[in-house]
């Protein structure tokens, strides 16, 4: 079993309030969920910034060029939407 964590620091331009940073928070992860079905996704940090969010992503598969692949993609995903900039990112791939 072949599990990849990636944990993403984004930040929100010309956001304002925590209000708005949640709406835009909850519509990215509801972006994600809907292209990239199989995989858990939370907000897990900064949660009382308004124009910084972490969010965590964890995917499980059996192969780990899989797993890194999708990962990527989710990535790519996320800068393509125009919603947040990611200003760091880490990821870790765990072998059980």
């Amino acid at each position: 079993m072949v599990i990849g964590l990636l944990k993403i620091e984004l930040y929100l331009d010309g956001n304002r309030s925590l209000k708005g940073k949640r709406q835009i928070v909850k519509s990215l992860i509801g972006k994600i969920h809907s292209r990239f079905g199989n995989i858990s996704i939370s907000e897990v940090e900064s949660l009382d910034f308004w124009q910084k969010a972490t969010i965590g992503i964890s995917f499980v598969s059996n192969e780990t060029p899989y797993v890194n692949s999708v990962l990527d993609k989710v990535l790519s995903f996320i800068n393509s939407t125009g919603l947040v900039q990611i200003t760091d990112q880490e990821l870790e791939i765990m072998h059980f």
